[in-house]
């Protein structure tokens, strides 16, 4: 075959391939001929949120980092644009804001809400029936509490906006003190910041109760508006400055055993995005929640740690006097507001059956880990000195021997 026929040749059979090809793709037949796929761009989903954090604390980074694993999930079909509190609205408004629009989602607590039904502050604030957290989180996702939530923000609120709880709290401290607290009655009289349900336990308590968002609690504190303030945890409670106004931190308290963060979204923006990016939002925040478990074991510890060896801090165990008369605070709390909310004690009535079930379980079958500490780190305890003698009296090293019996 002559060069100038293989050229011909050579030609026809681009052409020949064009036009198939053509063909094949004006058909959609172009996976059948076995050519690869040819994606289209997707489209990037931008959701303005905003927190009702200061950028400096822990739980603005916590929801920072939910916006990184949307994202990255998402393959960046989902653009997530996050800001402090304040940058819209304030903390408090937050979850109007979603309603009307004005913003897609945010990051908050429950109760943050208490305002609009105190109901909402049984989701993160309610009373101590042995719950932790982690129990909290396992009643949301399995023993019915997010369905009543979605009703008591979506149908008895009317609210369009859809929550995902997430981010298991320590024990929030009692809070931080000029003086360490002895006994209840200190709290008669005394100006103290606390927020949701806890508001009304300390108020039983005969606290004067100053309802503060986080970012506010230290100016007022140092400003001596409020005598005394709890906020949440070592690393937010550091971050915001309270060592710098309060050098006795009490650790240990009923008001608030069991707080979790909250993801909000637009129910309408959320029911629009397609299946698999609904999903993502919401096993993001699972992943989030896991994670911020871990991170808060690391920071939590170490901000402990340097508040009491740097900054002075004394971390003092809350007397069990305080505890009982939470409790005790915690019964007229239940009662009052059960009569006046019958979703209230609808709430309560399905917390309880939770508790009654998985806290026997936890108490009788999880080890108590107190003992394995103290065995492999608390050192032995020094020998005690000998008691000390009296003038003139003789050890037994300085005792004259005992003459020698006679053969």
């Amino acid at each position: 075959m002559t060069d100038q026929k293989k050229v011909q040749e050579q030609g026809s059979q681009k052409i020949s391939r064009r036009n198939v090809l053509k063909a094949a793709m004006a058909a959609g037949g172009v996976a059948a001929l076995g050519f690869p796929m040819i994606a289209k761009a997707q489209q990037t989903i931008a959701l303005k949120m905003q927190s009702t954090w200061p950028t400096k604390d822990i739980f603005h980074d916590i929801f920072v980092a939910w916006g990184k694993k949307t994202e990255e999930m998402s393959g960046g079909r989902l653009k997530i644009d996050i800001l402090p509190a304040g940058s819209v609205v304030p903390a408090f408004g937050l979850m109007d804001a979603i309603h009307s629009g004005t913003l897609d989602g945010g990051h908050g607590v429950t109760a943050y809400w208490f305002g609009k039904n105190v109901a909402t502050s049984l989701f993160g604030t309610g009373p101590a029936y042995g719950f932790d957290a982690e129990v909290l989180l396992g009643w949301i996702h399995y023993g019915g509490g997010q369905e009543l939530y979605n009703e008591l923000i979506q149908k008895i609120l009317k609210l369009d906006v859809q929550s995902f709880l997430h981010g298991p709290m320590p024990t929030q401290p009692l809070g931080w003190f000029k003086t360490p607290i002895t006994n209840p009655d200190q709290f008669k009289g005394m100006k103290y910041r606390t927020v949701g349900l806890s508001a009304d336990l300390f108020k039983a308590m005969g606290a004067s109760v100053v309802i503060l968002p986080g970012g506010e609690i230290v100016a007022a504190l140092d400003r001596n508006l409020i005598d005394a303030a709890e906020f949440n945890n070592t690393t937010s409670d550091r971050m915001l400055g309270f060592p710098d106004v309060r050098k006795v931190m009490m650790a240990q308290s009923y008001h608030q055993p069991m707080e979790c963060l909250e993801l909000l979204i637009s129910k309408r923006k959320y029911e629009s995005l397609p299946k698999d990016l609904q999903a993502i939002i919401k096993y993001a925040t699972m992943a989030e929640s896991a994670d911020f478990t871990w991170k808060m074991m690391d920071r939590n510890s170490t901000d402990l740690i340097e508040m009491k060896a740097k900054q002075g801090v004394k971390v003092v165990k809350t007397p069990k006097s305080v505890l009982d008369a939470q409790l005790k605070a915690w019964d007229k709390v239940i009662d009052d507001k059960s009569k006046d909310n019958p979703f209230f004690a609808k709430v309560l009535e399905s917390q309880k059956q939770w508790a009654a079930r998985v806290v026997p379980w936890r108490q009788e079958i999880m080890v108590d880990e107190e003992l394995a500490y103290n065995h492999f780190f608390k050192q032995a305890a020094k020998p005690t000195a000998p008691p000390a003698k009296s003038a003139g009296a003789e050890t037994p090293a300085a005792k004259a021997p005992a003459p020698a019996k006679k053969q």
